[in-house]
């Protein structure tokens, strides 16, 4: 038998064929298209699965189950989407009405990040544990729990929104309302626009720094400016990346002081810096956790499977 994992996103729609060790053989994408209606959203997954099927000769008996990994906040019992604010669902039956178009077997629905965190505990960087979070630096903050090899999602399905920890009381505004999140200090939306503010601020005080090339090079500052400006000893860009760092450090030494998980697996592109983001954010994290002094410690890793880990952690719904 084989498993179906759909990593549904507001830009794309990637579904793959998964075998019985986890491994993708097969996979696929279309444009979500996501201001349209949510049931040609759902027509065309279904269409993407059923031709990904017959491209490779596999008939739908042979599908033990597919799984959808969504934005948003699931019932994961009813395959509801209550909420997902990229696309148009609201209290949405999204696995009822998957197989109104494609007659599978069984669907079964998670939010996004807890598929993707589900993965990397099954097939990726936390394979092996029983207890692990996986968090994603992106444009924002995302979050997943896995508690004895299980996703924790709370009584009503909205649990792990660990972006929306806050860190500094009334401070940065986040896109959620509040104010302080973590999300707004530690997402690369919150790095790049830190650097675009010392970049002005340098600007207007006449303070020399490589991220100001970067800037009148690509009219944007990125995730990337000001680290690629620290490695070639600009200070500035150094306080800068501290600051990220610092904070990083905060929201992650918090999760580990709540749930105390063998590993925490850290996706998205900052994570291609590697050891200069690694290295000081283990230091300070070993420093900051009231496990300082215990010698079982939570392990901080960088996730594996990159834009796999929804699919696969999707087709592991059933399992």
């Amino acid at each position: 038998m084989y498993y179906v994992g759909i990593d549904l996103g507001g830009t794309n729609i990637a579904a793959g064929i998964v075998d019985k060790n986890k491994k993708i053989i097969a996979k696929a994408s279309v444009p979500t298209f996501a201001a349209r209606d949510g049931e040609l959203i759902i027509r065309d997954m279904a269409a993407l699965v059923d031709k990904l099927l017959k491209s490779n000769k596999i008939p739908l008996n042979e599908i033990a189950h597919v799984g959808i990994a969504t934005p948003g906040t699931v019932d994961d019992k009813r395959g509801v989407v209550e909420r997902a604010y990229n696309l148009p669902f609201n209290h949405f039956p999204i696995g009822d009405m998957f197989k109104r178009f494609l007659p599978v077997k069984n669907v079964f629905v998670a939010n996004d990040a807890n598929a993707a965190a589900l993965g990397e505990a099954l097939a990726g960087a936390a394979r092996g544990s029983r207890n692990s979070v996986m968090i994603t630096l992106g444009t924002g903050v995302g979050g997943g729990i896995i508690i004895d090899g299980k996703i924790y999602s709370g009584f009503n399905g909205a649990a792990g929104e660990l972006g929306h920890i806050v860190i500094e009381y009334n401070g940065r505004q986040c896109t959620c309302g509040r104010r302080g999140c973590w999300e707004a200090y530690s997402s690369a939306t919150a790095l790049s626009a830190v650097t675009r503010e010392k970049v002005i601020e340098c600007d207007i005080k006449g303070i020399p720094t490589l991220m100001t090339d970067d800037y009148k090079t690509r009219g944007k500052v990125t995730a990337r400016t000001a680290f690629a400006a620290m490695k070639k000893g600009d200070k500035v860009a150094a306080d800068v990346v501290d600051y990220y760092i610092e904070h990083l450090a905060c929201g992650i030494a918090s999760i580990i002081n709540i749930f105390q998980p063998e590993i925490i697996c850290i996706g998205g592109g900052i994570c291609n810096e590697k050891g200069y983001l690694l290295d000081p954010l283990n230091a300070l994290v070993e420093r900051e956790q009231y496990t300082r002094e215990n010698p079982q410690k939570c392990k901080i890793v960088v996730a594996e499977l990159g834009n796999d880990a929804g699919i696969i952690g999707a087709a592991c719904l059933g399992l």
